[in-house]
């Protein structure tokens, strides 16, 4: 399980430092944007709620496994 979140966290900073050499670019764009969807329609009560909520929807459309599961 361990080793899952070190890949995960691996292939987002890949994403973010090369993004032409990535493959993870529709799993970033994807979280991306309905992350900013939810952050931005007013329903966040706490900070740290969006970024966590990126990263789990970052890993499902990496992994394809629902981030509820944990």
């Amino acid at each position: 399980m361990e080793r899952d979140k070190t890949d995960i966290g691996q292939r987002l900073v890949t994403a973010l430092k090369e993004p032409h050499e990535s493959q993870s670019q529709e799993s970033f764009a994807k979280a991306l944007e309905l992350t900013k969807a939810y952050a931005g329609s007013g329903a966040v009560t706490h900070f740290g709620s969006v970024s966590r909520l990126f990263y789990d929807l970052f890993e499902m459309f990496e992994t394809g496994r629902d981030p509820r599961e944990k």
